[in-house]
């Protein structure tokens, strides 16, 4: 393993400020706590109201934007790094879509709240991910430009984006067979809202963060040859479908539960790690910077939509403002590339 000295470095000011951020999230709100005063807490200290503000009120709405944000940016970097493509993200490919359906299905089936709707999203966001990414996979199997059987990184994203498609229209299908009160309550969870998270809704997002960065720790050499071309990974032993099956699954995993807390966050899984690699300057995209950066931009984003607006704006709403023009960037990079 090479040690880059300025990566360490920068991975470190990003952890700094991610915990500065964390905490500052924690400060703001109708009863403002300074940021010494919330470090005092959590290092137990502080009068009760304040334990109380900060530890039951506002803490899990904090961690759940800091594991979501990481979960998105981790299965970014895993899809973008297999298929090596940089427009592969779980939002893109129609993965959080999949997670939409079976979400809004519980929403709207048991009538967006109560024990079974809570219960019933994460798995059902699970579900629909997974099969979602079956199915594209399954799609995209075919001949690849050496002549073997497997999945190509552009076809693959061209099928899922057009499953994307498909789904965003079966998310609202249902909403349309949904009463007027599951078609809120249902609509504000596809706008990406941390107005609801709670120890519940972390779990399970948790969870999912936990198994991706467990795989991808065990895989972190095959992750790499995957990353070469397709005779390059072969000579070096590496069974590419079984290896890529096994990562997808994980990365899909991830992204599925960080969707079923929080709703759909566009582009964040998208723009963390192609900024972490401009970042570290590094040939393919770093899996820890990935997760710290998109646990950044949504902890930013929560900041961002809780202070600078008169009324408090949905995370998603602050996350597909930003990251709609880096899609643009990257599409117009792209095309560059491929004219030069």
């Amino acid at each position: 393993m090479v040690l880059r000295p300025r990566a360490l470095v920068i991975v470190a000011v990003m952890a700094l400020l991610l915990f500065w951020l964390f905490a500052l999230d924690i400060s703001v709100g109708d009863f403002h706590i300074a940021v010494g005063k919330v470090l005092d807490v959590l290092g137990g200290g502080g009068t009760r109201a304040q334990r109380f503000v900060v530890m039951d009120s506002r803490l899990p709405r904090a961690l759940t934007a800091v594991v979501v944000g990481a979960a998105l940016g981790l299965a970014g970097a895993v899809t973008q790094s297999i298929l090596h493509n940089p427009l592969a993200s779980p939002d893109l490919l129609g993965i959080t879509s999949g997670a939409s359906v079976g979400a809004v299905a519980v929403l709207v089936g048991a009538g967006g709240t109560g024990a079974a709707a809570g219960l019933g999203v994460s798995a059902a966001a699970l579900v629909g991910g997974l099969l979602t990414a079956v199915l594209i996979y399954l799609l995209a199997w075919g001949r690849t430009v050496s002549g073997d059987s497997g999945v190509m990184g552009f076809r693959l994203v061209l099928i899922g984006i057009g499953v994307n498609a498909a789904l965003i229209s079966v998310v609202s299908w249902l909403l349309t067979r949904a009463t007027l009160t599951d078609a809120a309550h249902a609509q504000q969870w596809l706008s990406g809202s941390l107005n609801t998270a709670d120890w519940s809704t972390l779990t399970p997002a948790a969870i999912g963060l936990g198994i991706a960065l467990l795989v991808t720790a065990a895989s972190a050499r095959t992750l790499a040859a995957l990353r070469f071309g397709t005779d390059t990974t072969r000579a070096l032993g590496v069974r590419i479908q079984t290896q890529q099956g096994i990562l997808i699954a994980a990365a899909v995993a991830c992204a599925a539960l960080a969707t079923a807390a929080v709703g759909p966050l566009g582009f964040v899984g998208l723009a963390a790690p192609q900024v972490a690699r401009r970042l570290l300057r590094t040939p393919g995209e770093p899996l820890i910077a990935s997760a710290l950066v998109g646990a950044i931009a949504v902890v930013g984003a929560d900041l961002v939509s809780r202070t600078l607006f008169p009324v408090e704006l949905p995370v998603g709403v602050v996350t597909a403002a930003v990251g709609g023009p880096f899609l643009l960037y990257l599409l117009v990079r792209t095309n560059r590339k491929a004219t030069l």
